[in-house]
């Protein structure tokens, strides 16, 4: 009897804490925190633009143009012009939710917090935090695979460097791979993000700047070297080959998110965040594009090599110098977008500290530093134990599911956050039913997404693509019962523009994309979640309590001579 009694009384607590939501606060002067001190604000939009681009642009730029033109031909083009646009609806909800929110950090998980509930901000980080772990390992990996290649261009290093040192040992078990290098080069950025926010920006305003000339300098060279036969055809392979090429070429897009975690570090939050996010997309898009349009029109796309692309296009045009280029820029893109990642997730964990949902230690900041040390330690540690010992590329196929459902978490939040009463002490019956409603047709809109990319995934007659039109067709009818049955109130700051219209879009393309994913990302999803719920019954209940008082810091302000 009293077993039943205690179980009734866990999950009655269990469901209490798992409901409850973030207050939120219109103070973008103060943070509350358990202990230490505040970030120090430094980073203006230009910073910003260049996080964002940092983060986003990496080897891919070289790699992945490449891989995609091979399916979709000369349409590689419209491949990342229909990802960008997907990105940039991405954006402008991310935009309106980081100049409402630019107190503190925390981004996609803060956010959700705030709209829904407790569980869910949880959930959200997790997924999205093995994405970055993983991720991080990955790319720090084929970063000392790049600097091997480099080193290797100096005669008597040539075939001497064994292949434990950079470009990963003989497996063991079919997934331990040992690699030297990749954890010396994240205890070195690692240590430069302990060291300050300035220190690191400077480092990643030189590596992209030197990034962003090497891939306007390939672009410019290349030009002179296309041939306009060979975007004849242009879609080779018909639209569907672009549409799929889409779905891959989204990911190089991903990583402006990085800009809204660093919310509590940007000069003015509330104008800053929305330039960093869409002006560092907007760039991107741009180089994507120019890249596209030069790679598959100096070589046929069914002769593009599958390693590196570019830099073979340009072998085979006897322009070695600038292949050499490209490795370089490889690693300067590389270096960047690893040392972001490494940020952002220390800035994650930093906002689940002061929450209560991690241990204590996660929201310490250095006094001197105003750098969360022990969140970045942390961050690198992990880093270093997965890049210095596991065959990641195995786990890459789990990667994106992550990001694809934080996204479209993030559109949901701003379609919740724009209804009246929803933030408040008093809600009534009414505003609750509203709530509900909403939230059932964000779901059906989820659900529509999910089973348009299953019959475009698996269907096989062209005729059968009529049943696309069911499941777009309810979508909008739920978008619909969204525009006119919920009263909405406009933020103060940046605005998303057609709420609720675009982030429903947001959310019905990120769960198109979603289902275009291998089967066992699927798996990773569900089993992570389970994890995850566990840790929380487990430890988060038990810590975390959003309404509870706690020491209020004031923003280290930028010098005045530094300020915009």
């Amino acid at each position: 009897m009293r077993d039943s009694s205690s179980c009734s009384s866990f999950f009655s607590h269990f469901c209490s804490s798992a409901l409850r939501a973030k207050p939120l606060s219109n103070s973008s002067d103060v943070v509350r925190i358990n202990s230490g001190e505040g970030l120090v604000r430094r980073l203006g939009p230009f910073d910003l633009i260049l996080l964002g681009i940092g983060a986003s642009i990496g080897a891919g730029i070289f790699v992945v143009t490449g891989t995609v033109a091979r399916d979709a031909g000369p349409g590689v083009t419209i491949s990342f012009m229909l990802a960008g646009a997907s990105c940039v609806l991405n954006a402008l909800c991310y935009a309106e939710l980081a100049s409402r929110f630019p107190a503190v950090v925390g981004g996609a998980y803060l956010y959700t917090y705030t709209a829904f509930n407790e569980l869910t901000a949880f959930l959200v980080f997790t997924q999205m935090m093995l994405d970055y772990h993983i991720g991080a390992a990955s790319i720090a990996r084929s970063l000392a695979s790049y600097i091997i290649n480099i080193l290797e261009l100096i005669p008597f290093l040539k075939n001497s460097i064994p292949n434990w040192v950079g470009h990963g040992g003989k497996e063991i078990f079919g997934f331990v791979s040992i690699n030297l290098l990749a954890p010396v080069l994240l205890v070195l950025l690692t240590l430069i993000l302990c060291r300050g926010v300035g220190e690191s920006s400077l480092v990643n305003t030189i590596m992209t700047t030197t990034k962003i000339v090497i891939v306007l300098v390939v672009i410019i060279v290349g030009a002179f070297e296309t041939d306009g036969s060979n975007w004849s055809p242009f879609a080779p392979n018909g639209f569907k080959s672009m549409l799929t090429g889409a779905t891959v070429a989204f990911f190089a897009y991903v990583g402006f998110d990085a800009v809204a975690n660093s919310a509590e570090e940007s000069k003015r939050p509330q104008r800053d965040l929305p330039i960093g996010i869409i002006g560092s997309l907007l760039v991107c898009m741009a180089l994507y594009i120019g890249v596209c349009l030069v790679i598959t029109g100096m070589v046929p796309y069914n002769f593009l090599g599958e390693d590196a692309p570019l830099a073979e296009a340009f072998k085979s045009k006897g322009l070695h110098f600038v292949s050499v280029l490209i490795s370089v820029g490889a690693v300067s893109g590389l270096t960047t977008t690893l040392l972001v990642g490494l940020y952002v997730q220390s800035r994650l964990y930093l906002g689940l500290g002061r929450d209560g949902l991690l241990p204590t230690i996660f929201a310490r900041v250095h006094p001197t530093r105003h750098t969360p040390i022990q969140s970045q330690i942390w961050v690198g540690f992990i880093a270093c134990i997965l890049a210095g010992m596991l065959n990641v590329h195995l786990l890459s196929h789990v990667l994106s599911v992550g990001s694809l459902a934080g996204y479209s978490v993030v559109a949901a939040c701003v379609i919740t956050l724009r209804w009246k009463n929803n933030i408040g002490s008093q809600i009534s019956a009414t505003s609750m039913s509203h709530r509900l409603e909403g939230i059932i047709c964000i779901t059906v809109i989820a659900c529509c997404g999910f089973t348009a990319g299953i019959l475009f995934r698996y269907t096989v007659s062209p005729f059968a693509y009529i049943f696309l039109v069911v499941p777009i067709t309810f979508a909008i009818l739920a978008t619909a019962a969204l525009r006119f049955r919920q009263e909405q109130m406009d933020p103060t700051g940046f605005s998303c523009p057609w709420v609720p219209m675009v982030p429903a879009l947001c959310i019905f393309v990120n769960i198109f994309l979603f289902a275009q994913l291998h089967y066992e990302a699927w798996v990773r999803f569900i089993v992570l979640s389970i994890v995850a719920i566990g840790v929380y019954a487990f430890y988060g209940q038990h810590h975390a309590d959003p309404t509870v008082e706690r020491e209020v810091v004031t923003y280290h302000k930028a010098p005045e001579d530094e300020a915009l």
